[in-house]
């Protein structure tokens, strides 16, 4: 039953960890920064899932980066590109909607 429960506790977060991390990238974020971020709202996401994350949604055009080299160690900044943005707009509103339908049947 434990298994079972993980599994699905683990498939609900998948889709709200994207709309996550699409919230913070109004702003220029690399990914330490944006972990922290989100790790402030209390969403905790680990390395092994944020990185590959970042590079699916850049590649579906919803993110663009940038490297700065101006530090001492090289970091990749992601933000939300015009498509990202009108996505995010989208997965929000979709989101308090069945958010509100739930909480009425919870």
């Amino acid at each position: 039953m434990s298994e079972l429960i993980f599994s699905l506790k683990t498939e609900l977060r998948r889709g709200t960890l994207t709309l996550a991390v699409l919230s913070q990238l109004q702003t220029p974020q690399y990914g330490y920064s944006l972990a922290q971020r989100l790790e402030e709202n209390n969403v905790s996401i680990d390395q092994s899932t944020l990185y590959p994350l970042l590079r699916r949604l850049e590649k579906q055009e919803l993110l663009t980066s940038e490297w700065d080299t101006t530090e001492n160690r090289p970091r990749k900044y992601y933000l939300l590109s015009e498509f990202g943005q009108e996505v995010f707009r989208q997965l929000k509103e979709e989101w308090q909607k069945t958010s509100m339908q739930l909480n009425s049947m919870l």
